[in-house]
């Protein structure tokens, strides 16, 4: 026998799904009981009304593809999205796609005999051999981003990330360079902004032997400037006061651009750090370096907002293309972005990279 709280508390529940069943199933597209989907759609003849140029920017013609990371959701795609997000990479343009590291601290992209063998995770799919082949198929071009072991972070010397690249080089060429045309070239991952402990000959170290092993691919840099908005990601505050004057940071730059030339195609600066009117004078000063020592100019231009208390969101599209215009005017010779899958794609998990995605192609007219 049903007592009165147990039948209210039925009745509730009952009440509270029959209100909700029809607002889930608008939610998931599913039409109401007439069989119309009232649901109202965007008009796609319309473009926004643009009030500057088209276009007169340097456009992104590379992303990293950040699926080992510590301060990003990861979105669990599997090699259908991979390969429908490979589709809106080569719509937009890009022809470089760079795994930002092939293992962070345990978690590793491949199956790794050596990593393994030092404790690091089984991965459940080899994400390198399929960056490969979605590079191929796609006419694009794959670098690998080397192993982070994490001791560079915890110590501040990057010399301890030398031992393991050593092995990890050796296998990553075995396994795919040697095998696939798309794989065209190394990222050293290890990321500075200053004078650093151990980077100069850990740069020259790693990158000599990824020359060697592969014939002489290219290899890059992503430094950060060292401006106010270089502050913890996990912390609270969005600038500092004591940022690095353009005159340091060409002194401090010169030298490490000295040491690591040889060894070293290109540097793609991130361009987060510093404000939106600081960006021609450090652009320029960074072209100038890396033309006096034979080094391609890149920028790593951030597809995320570094101006919000929320970690991190997609950009805002202005002050993407005031950071690509920037980069064009001061004659770089490449844009990359970190990075397209989470901040700029249509089927990212923001909303919002969707939008920004939209707003590029417009403004590239490309739409």
């Amino acid at each position: 026998m049903t007592d009165r709280r147990t039948f209210l508390k039925k009745a509730g529940i009952a009440a509270a799904t029959a209100v909700a069943a029809p607002i889930a199933a608008n939610a998931m597209g599913m039409a109401p009981k007439n069989g119309k989907d009232l649901r109202l759609k965007a008009d796609e003849s319309i473009n926004s009304r643009l009030i500057v140029p088209h276009g007169n920017a340097l456009p992104i013609t590379g992303t990293f593809l950040d699926e080992i990371s510590h301060d990003i959701p990861h979105q669990n795609w599997g090699e259908k999205e991979w390969d429908l997000d490979f589709r809106y990479m080569k719509a937009m343009g890009i022809d470089t796609v760079i795994d930002i590291r092939c293992g962070y601290r345990k978690f590793i992209t491949y199956p790794s005999p050596y990593l393994l063998k030092k404790g690091c995770y089984t991965p459940s799919t080899d994400m390198i051999e399929m960056f490969c082949r979605l590079a191929q198929k796609y006419g694009m071009k794959f670098w690998l981003g080397l192993y982070d072991s994490g001791k560079y972070w915890d110590t501040g010397d990057m010399s301890y990330e030398v031992e393991a690249n050593k092995y990890v080089i050796d296998e990553i060429w075995q396994r795919y360079g040697s095998k696939y045309d798309s794989f065209g070239g190394w990222y050293i991952s290890g990321e500075i902004s200053r004078a650093t402990k151990g980077a100069i000959e850990s740069f020259r170290t790693m990158g000599r032997q990824c020359k060697e092993v592969s014939g002489g691919l290219p290899t890059f840099i992503s430094p950060w400037i060292d401006g106010k908005k270089a502050v913890d990601a996990a912390g609270g505050n969005l600038t500092k006061e004591q940022a690095v004057s353009i005159e340091q940071h060409e002194r401090e730059w010169n030298e490490i651009f000295d040491g690591i030339h040889e060894y070293v195609d290109a540097c793609a600066f991130q361009d987060g750090h510093i404000d939106y009117d600081e960006l021609e004078a450090f652009f320029s000063v960074n072209k100038k370096l890396a033309d006096k020592y034979g080094m391609q100019c890149w920028t790593n231009a951030e597809s995320f907002d570094r101006d919000m208390p929320i970690r991190f969101l997609p950009i805002k599209f202005d002050k993407l293309r005031m950071k690509l215009e920037a980069a064009k005017r001061c004659g770089y010779d490449k844009a990359i972005t970190f990075e397209f899958s989470h901040f700029m794609s249509p089927q990212s998990a923001y909303l919002q990279a969707g939008h920004l995605y939209d707003r590029y192609m417009e403004y590239f007219d490309m739409r």
